[in-house]
Formats: C-alpha cells, sequence, structure tokens
C-alpha cells in the first residue's frame, strides 16, 4: 500500500469523531477534496484533527473562529467545499 493511501486512510480515521455533525464535514472532505489541496493545507488539516471536539463544532457551525489563523485558513478550506459556509 503506497504512503499516500496509507496516510488517507489513517487520516479518515482520525475524522470519526463520533460527533455525527463533524463527521458529516470531516469525512467527506478526507474522501473528496483532501488529495487536491496543497501540501501546506494538508499540514494544517492535520493540525486540525489535534483541536477539540467542541471548538471544531463551534468553527464549523460557524458559532466562533478560530484565534489560531492557520486554523481559520483550513476551516474556511473545509467549509469551502460543505455548503456550510457563511
Amino acid at each position: 500500500m503506497s504512503d499516500m493511501l496509507m496516510n488517507q486512510n489513517r487520516l479518515r480515521w482520525a475524522s470519526r469523531r463520533g460527533m455525527l455533525e463533524l463527521d458529516l464535514v470531516l469525512e467527506p472532505f478526507v474522501n473528496n477534496i483532501y488529495p487536491t489541496i496543497s501540501d501546506k493545507d494538508k499540514v494544517l488539516f492535520e493540525s486540525l484533527l489535534t483541536c477539540e471536539d467542541q471548538d471544531l463544532f463551534q468553527w464549523f457551525m460557524r458559532k466562533s473562529e478560530p484565534e489560531n489563523q492557520d486554523f481559520k485558513h483550513i476551516v474556511d478550506v473545509i467549509l469551502s467545499h460543505t455548503g456550510l459556509q457563511a
């Protein structure tokens, strides 16, 4: 199995958060969009997955924004592919 496929499988697993709202945003992103984003955004996405579920939920539902501008950028990238953008 290629390293890229192994990494995508690992990310697919890490995207299963146990909160339906997050699963509906993250899993399709990993499956459909992640392979097409820049290497920099891939690193940001992987870092984003270390955040707390409640923070991710707030950001994806546009109830708040990340203070970290890199996280804000990757959240915006994700939302631009979900139909949830403001």
